[in-house]
Formats: C-alpha cells, structure tokens, sequence
C-alpha cells in the first residue's frame, strides 16, 4: 500500500494480511483527504490503526502530530515497523484500547476511528469521539454500509464502506 499524495507521496507502508484489520482503500482514503482539504499544522488521532496508513497519510499531507491507537499486538508491531521509515518526532504510537484512550485523553483537531466490522461500542464511540474534538474539529467513523449511528454531520457511501462526519 502506498501513500497517495504530499510529501511522503508513494511512500511504502506494510500491510499482513494475517492480522484481523482491513486497509482502507486507495480510493477512499483520497475522497476522504479530499473531502478534509489541508491538514498543515493539525493534530490527527488514528484509532484501530492497523498499519496506520490513514496516520502517515495524514502526516504526508501536512498534519503536525499524530496519534495512534492500536491494541492488536500483531498491528502494533506492524505500526512500528511503519514509523520507522518517517521522521517519529511527529508520532505518538499508543497500544491501548481506544475507549479507555479517549476517557483520559485530550482533543484533537480530527479523530479518524476505523474500528473492526463486529465492533458493538459504536454508540459510546462516537460520544468519546466528538467530545474529544477540538473546536473546528471532526471526528470521522469508517463503518460499514447500512450502520445505524448517531445522526450524523455528512455521510458519504463507498460500495460497502460509509465514512460518518461529525464536526464541532
């Protein structure tokens, strides 16, 4: 998997495809940045980062700190291995469980969160994910098609993926 555009533009980052995480597709990873416009100077939080390309992408684009919150042994490591090839000054990499992260974190310009299909704590997701929204910020939820969530600022539909905005 590559990154799409910035500085870090065609970057390699690693994915396995033995861990329980799904990539977010090249396409929608660009709708999405697209629809987020410039992140120069942001603060970015990547929860159920995987391999965390959403993250690098992020920082490619110009966001000046990123978090990421894994708590997949196997994905932790894996993100890692991908920090190792950017500058890490930028980086906060946290193996936790992201609702136990958000109840004692700060804010942050925008919240990407791209939880497991199965996950059943979608609800209390997004209320820990908009109150950790710094002003002007969004929190976005990558879901499958057809979820039912709290109602939402934008919703965009990618065959079976829906990215969820809300923005403070």
């Amino acid at each position: 998997m590559r990154i799409l555009s910035g500085r870090f533009k065609g970057r390699s980052i690693k994915t396995v495809s033995t861990t329980s995480y799904r990539p977010t597709q090249s396409r929608i990873r660009k709708s999405l940045f697209d629809i987020l416009g410039p992140l120069d100077g942001l603060s970015f939080l990547d929860l159920y980062s995987g391999s965390g390309i959403i993250g690098f992408e992020a920082a490619s684009r110009g966001a000046a700190d990123i978090t990421f919150v894994e708590n997949d042994y196997i994905s932790f490591r894996l993100l890692h291995e991908n920090a190792e090839k950017f500058d890490k000054n930028i980086f906060s990499l946290i193996k936790n469980n992201v609702l136990n992260f958000l109840n004692t974190r700060n804010k942050y310009d925008i919240i990407f969160a791209d939880p497991p299909y199965a996950c059943k704590e979608l609800p209390e997701l997004v209320k820990l994910g908009c109150e950790h929204i710094a002003p002007s910020g969004t929190f976005i939820l990558e879901t499958k098609t057809g979820v039912k969530l709290p109602e939402a600022t934008d919703v965009r539909k990618y065959g079976d993926t829906q990215l969820n905005f809300w923005k403070i």
